[in-house]
């Protein structure tokens, strides 16, 4: 079980350093969209191609199994948009069926991935690079302006929605790590978890006032159950409580 973090530890470095990576993977988006993007696997399996996105995915699945959701809480541009956005986004997603529908994406997502390697004769090839012009995934103002409006609609997405509410409720990236951690927790192995001792908890909500998923977190550690589907493992619930309640580190089930 992982120890809890000392009162207060590291908001100012390690947040800071989160959020630093965070902006670095915004600004970096005309150059590594195409190696994330579910639109540019889809592209390539229509040509019997394995792109650097396809690639990606199975590394994130992988990961998974050992760090959960920690790519969308660290790296993931999708989730930067949404996060450097957060003064304007005041509510959270609503508990419910809604977050079950990136489930349903992410079951027809690969499905239709798989239709579409079955009509190009199956895989043809790999190209990490598939899309790019030297490794460059934007290089027009045409498509620069297709990116912009995907991140505009991933943005109102959450503005309408609540705190992350593309990733709890539209990305199919985030059902196949779920997926990930599931088999984890299944199995038990050790991995990268929250853990809580309630003991120590004053009931001052900070760690659900300030979570970026909007997760009832103090739920969670009255409960004693730090799993949920949504959490992106950012820590930032064990670096702002002021009683060190909440443990961030590698433990087992």
């Amino acid at each position: 079980m992982a120890e809890p973090d000392t009162p207060k530890r590291s908001e100012s470095s390690r947040q800071k350093y989160r959020r630093w990576l965070l902006i670095l993977t915004f600004v970096l988006i005309p150059v590594t969209i195409f190696y994330i993007s579910p639109i540019v696997i889809m592209m390539g399996a229509s040509e019997g191609i394995v792109t650097g996105s396809f690639l990606l995915y199975i590394i994130l699945f992988v990961l998974a199994l050992f760090a959960g959701r920690i790519w969308c809480g660290w790296l993931c541009p999708m989730g930067a948009c949404q996060e450097l956005g957060s003064p304007v986004i005041k509510k959270n997603v609503k508990e419910g069926w809604p977050n079950w529908i990136k489930y349903g994406i992410t079951v027809l997502w690969i499905a239709a991935i798989a239709r579409a390697f079955l009509a190009a004769g199956g895989i043809q090839g790999i190209d990490p690079f598939y899309g790019t012009v030297n490794g460059i995934s934007v290089s027009s103002l045409q498509t620069l302006g297709m990116v912009a409006i995907i991140f505009a609609g991933i943005f109102l997405a959450a503005f309408l929605t609540g705190k992350r509410g593309f990733c709890h409720i539209l990305c199919p990236m985030a059902g196949i790590m779920v997926a990930g951690r599931k088999i984890r927790n299944l199995l038990g192995w050790p991995a990268l978890q929250l853990s809580a001792d309630a003991s120590k908890c004053t009931d001052c909500l900070t760690c659900s006032r300030k979570c970026p998923t909007g997760l009832d977190v103090h739920g969670m550690v009255r409960k004693g159950d730090m799993e949920n589907p949504d959490c992106i493992l950012c820590a930032t619930c064990a670096d702002v409580c002021p009683e060190g309640v909440i443990g961030y580190g590698v433990g087992g089930k």
